[in-house]
């Protein structure tokens, strides 16, 4: 098979990650970066244990598809047309009318310029800023843009569209946090990969471009705090980032079950789940990423780290299918959790919006399947919309 023909965002990019993550781990415990050691055989047992339900997630819609265990779900009887139709007719369409996410984008920028105003200053550059940075204003507005901008160029792609995506990508870098930029950066991709059917050399370049800004991001936030000093390269940091997260997954594999639900319950709530992280497994509270398997370790133990990598991998697997068949607003979700779901592998899901994105994925999902369901018995192969 051609590098060409493959579709790289689908949802096994995810176990490529993974595994490039460990990797860099490793690196920085082969050359003992900061004193890091290497960490447990059973936590190497961990990762593959969380991945491999992973994968099985993401399989089991081609297993049930194989074995026609739901027949009435027939997608090549229905008519595009039909579907089409059917979807625009329906009211919840209005909110995706060009006018209305174009309103959400631009208030979504004018929050995140407000926040930045009220902060006084910018948060990439000082350590107390960025601690003050996540305010009620960044988390709407960061709620609202990532999926708006995403469904305004994926449905309407106009020039001065990017430019919108540029400016808020700029204001987000402001705020000296690596996770919602790269979030954003990698969605936008994504999306633009589907939409313009972009190549293998696109996507590297991407790659380097990506690296670039993530690095870059990272190591001036990390020199902007006031109150800690780092003698690592930016090279050298991001070996140690990875295998600082990785032992911090290690003493978690070994208190499995410690925390008895309170990081998922502080991820929905006003809590702060990575305090949690900081101050059971290292014993002091500063914000600590768990890797995408920590959290559920944490949490309740092996059967909710499989409960969760399991799901995971169902939805992106459902709504990537979903994006090929219709392109539009599901071309725009499924970059939206992918991105996210990349950025969890070294943060965890222990953020709301993470959540929130799928929740919104599945409700997509369930208007997609009832409308199939309606018009399964007639028509032909739909076509995008």
């Amino acid at each position: 098979m051609k590098v060409k023909n493959v579709d790289i965002f689908s949802p096994y990019i995810m176990v490529a990650v993974i595994i490039l993550y460990v990797s860099l781990a490793l690196v920085a415990y082969q050359y003992h970066l900061r004193g890091l050691d290497f960490v447990s055989g059973e936590t190497l047992f961990a990762v593959f244990f969380g991945t491999l339900f992973f994968i099985i997630g993401a399989l089991t819609p081609k297993i049930i598809g194989k074995f026609n265990l739901i027949p009435k779900l027939d997608m090549n009887s229905i008519s595009k047309d039909k579907l089409k139709s059917k979807l625009q007719s329906s009211k919840l369409n209005y909110l995706l009318s060009e006018k209305v996410v174009l309103a959400v984008v631009l208030v979504a920028l004018f929050l995140e310029l407000l926040n930045t105003y009220l902060l006084g200053g910018i948060p990439l550059f000082s350590g107390y800023l960025k601690a003050k940075a996540t305010t009620d204003l960044w988390r709407v507005s960061y709620l609202l843009f990532l999926p708006a901008i995403n469904i305004l160029i994926a449905k309407y792609p106009k020039k001065w569209y990017y430019l919108l995506a540029l400016i808020g990508l700029v204001l987000f870098v402001a705020t000296g946090y690596r996770t919602t930029t790269m979030v954003i950066l990698i969605s936008l991709f994504i999306t633009l990969y589907y939409v313009k059917g972009l190549k293998f050399k696109h996507f590297l370049i991407f790659v380097a471009i990506a690296a670039v800004i993530g690095i870059a991001v990272g190591y001036i936030a990390v020199k902007s705090i006031e109150w800690q000093q780092w003698t690592l390269n930016p090279i050298q940091l991001v070996f140690y980032r990875a295998g600082f997260t990785m032992m911090v997954f290690d003493k978690i594999v070994h208190m499995a079950g410690a925390t008895h639900g309170a990081l998922f319950y502080n991820t929905f709530t006003p809590g702060h789940p990575r305090y949690i992280v900081g101050d059971v497994v290292l014993g002091y509270h500063k914000m600590i990423t768990p890797t995408i398997f920590g959290a559920a370790m944490l949490d309740f133990g092996y059967i909710a780290l499989a409960i969760q990598m399991f799901v995971l991998g169902l939805v992106l697997r459902l709504v990537h299918s979903a994006q090929k068949l219709m392109n539009g607003t599901f071309t725009a979700i499924y970059a939206t959790i992918l991105a996210s779901t990349l950025i969890w592998t070294e943060t965890g899901p222990t953020d709301f919006h993470g959540w929130f994105f799928y929740a919104l994925a599945s409700i997509a999902l369930v208007v997609l399947a009832k409308t199939v369901w309606e018009i399964s018995k007639k028509g032909s192969k739909p076509e995008n919309i």
